[in-house]
């Protein structure tokens, strides 16, 4: 498939795409809040814990290797099977859940199918943008993605509310079923380019170990690799709580919470567009790194705001900047990943962004209970200033471009 000379938001091929990770991601959101909502009722709270936990263990366990499916077998073959297994088990669980009362077992039975699956979509679906763009669109790409996330983050809660009231934990799992239909609907019309390989040099063992010594090699992907874990940290999940701790601390309520909370989301998604409708990023890898160090000082000046205002104000300002290092990180793993290890390289990036926050949220009100949220936010400061020294101690990084010329890098491999 020839380059597209067109933006990536006028490439209805990357559209296609667009609308089917908003579809799954939207049902990803539904799917959870009804699986919680459904073992909070059975079970009691004691329960979703367990429910929960049998759905994320085997997604984290498992992502690596369905990086290697996604490699071995090609990107969007992977992601149309799994995602037509996903809107399966979640329409079978549907059925029976409207024919027999849910027991805690069947739901977490289901939360363990849905990790395994969800385990090899993730790395597939988020392989495709190279293959359906042109290298000089990807860092668009992400910024597109960056909106369909906020956006299904906004709607999902709404939908799943309003289902559930409607037609109960029966109707929220067919909601997310015809989510995931809509998603493989749209998969199934998507055009990838020709330079969609495989790999199938060895065992899947051999290939998880071929990703990894290729990530590990790779001059600019090894420390960027890094930066994305230290910078995804805090603020892939850590900081929600983080952000609850600080408002009960200082007297603002749920509602001085859900303030800062969607000014986070605000600044996240007007960053995410910014770098949608840019023309290019100029000195992207210089700039992703200035962004990591405001993003430290605004974690800690939002842990020591006086006022709810001013915590507002610097919650936006968080946001703006983590945003745009996502996006900006994103387009620089695609454009520097050769294609055969796109699903692996894929399956690091979301295992360092989505692995790490779990093991870090027991810790979050351990160090609130101790030193209060304050500083809580300083930690979180120190990391993304870790991150931002790394880049700026990098050449490789520091001087990095987005362009059209693919793999900057290739010659220090």
């Amino acid at each position: 498939m020839a380059a597209s000379t067109r933006p990536a938001y006028r490439d209805a091929n990357v559209l296609r795409w667009l609308t089917a990770y908003t579809a799954s991601v939207t049902g990803d959101v539904v799917y959870f809040l009804a699986l919680s909502w459904a073992a909070a009722r059975t079970g009691g709270p004691s329960q979703v814990g367990l429910v929960v936990a049998a759905g994320a263990l085997p997604r984290a366990v498992l992502m690596l290797g369905g990086g290697v499916v996604a490699d071995r077998f090609g990107p969007r073959r992977v992601a149309v099977v799994s995602d037509a297994v996903r809107c399966t088990v979640i329409l079978a669980a549907a059925a029976a859940v409207m024919l027999a009362s849910p027991s805690v077992w069947l739901l977490a039975a289901v939360a363990l199918i849905f990790g395994v699956v969800d385990a090899v979509f993730m790395p597939a679906v988020g392989a495709l943008p190279p293959l359906i763009a042109a290298p000089d669109q990807l860092a668009r790409v992400q910024g597109m993605r960056g909106l369909s996330i906020r956006l299904s983050n906004g709607v999902g809660p709404l939908l799943a509310g309003a289902v559930l009231a409607l037609g109960g934990t029966a109707g929220a799992f067919t909601a997310a079923g015809a989510l995931f239909a809509l998603s493989l609907a749209t998969l199934l019309t998507l055009r990838t380019a020709s330079r969609e390989k495989v790999s199938q040099r060895g065992s899947a063992w051999d290939e998880l170990r071929d990703g990894l010594r290729y990530v590990r090699r790779h001059r600019m992907l090894a420390p960027l690799v890094t930066m994305i874990g230290l910078s995804e940290m805090c603020f892939s999940g850590p900081v929600a709580t983080g952000l609850v701790l600080l408002s009960d601390e200082r007297g603002w309520g749920a509602s001085g919470m859900g303030w800062i909370a969607s000014a986070f989301s605000v600044g996240a998604a007007a960053s995410a567009l910014l770098v949608t409708v840019l023309t290019r990023i100029p000195r992207a890898g210089l700039a992703m790194c200035g962004a990591l160090l405001v993003t430290a000082a605004g974690a800690v000046a939002l842990g020591h705001a006086p006022s709810l205002p001013v915590a507002v104000v610097f919650g936006f300002s968080v946001g703006l900047t983590t945003g745009f290092t996502t996006t900006v990180t994103g387009a620089f793993v695609q454009t520097e990943t050769e294609p055969r290890y796109l699903g692996r390289v894929t399956a690091v990036t979301t295992l360092c962004s989505l692995g790490l926050a779990p093991v870090l949220l027991p810790a979050v009100g351990i160090m609130v209970a101790l030193w209060g949220a304050g500083v809580f936010f300083i930690g979180c400061g120190a990391i993304s200033l870790l991150a931002a020294a790394l880049g700026l101690c990098v050449p490789v990084i520091r001087r990095a471009e987005l362009h059209p010329t693919g793999p900057a890098s290739a010659a220090g491999r």
